[in-house]
């Protein structure tokens, strides 16, 4: 899958759109969902340019789990430091991914069940 630089998410990391940031370092941007599916629905999603999850390489390895650790913290500083969250990695649009620029979902504040519906 081609990277498309017009994406939203490339918006988001480029200013040219706005986000509610929750965290930002030198790998990673972390904005509330603005169509949240849970009270809490957050992104991490890496500067990189990356389609999707697949797309990544043996090199990415430490910037994956990077977005995984960034999303647990930014879980802890929105109050769940002790309560239930889920992170989800949607990869190719059969698995419901609707923006190719990989993202970590993170949702919590309701029960989420499983399978996911």
């Amino acid at each position: 899958m081609p990277y498309d630089p017009a994406n939203v998410f490339a918006r988001i990391l480029r200013r040219e759109l706005p986000a509610q940031i929750l965290h930002e370092d030198d790998l990673c941007v972390a904005f509330r969902d603005v169509a949240p599916q849970a009270p809490l629905h957050f992104l991490v999603v890496p500067k990189r340019p990356i389609a999707r999850l697949a797309d990544a390489a043996a090199a990415d390895a430490a910037m994956l789990g990077h977005l995984l650790l960034v999303g647990a913290a930014v879980a802890r500083q929105q109050g769940l430091a002790d309560d239930s969250f889920r992170v989800v990695i949607n990869n190719g649009a059969g698995a419901g991914q609707t923006v190719f620029h990989l993202h970590v979902h993170v949702l919590a504040g309701r029960p989420l069940g499983w399978p996911p519906g």
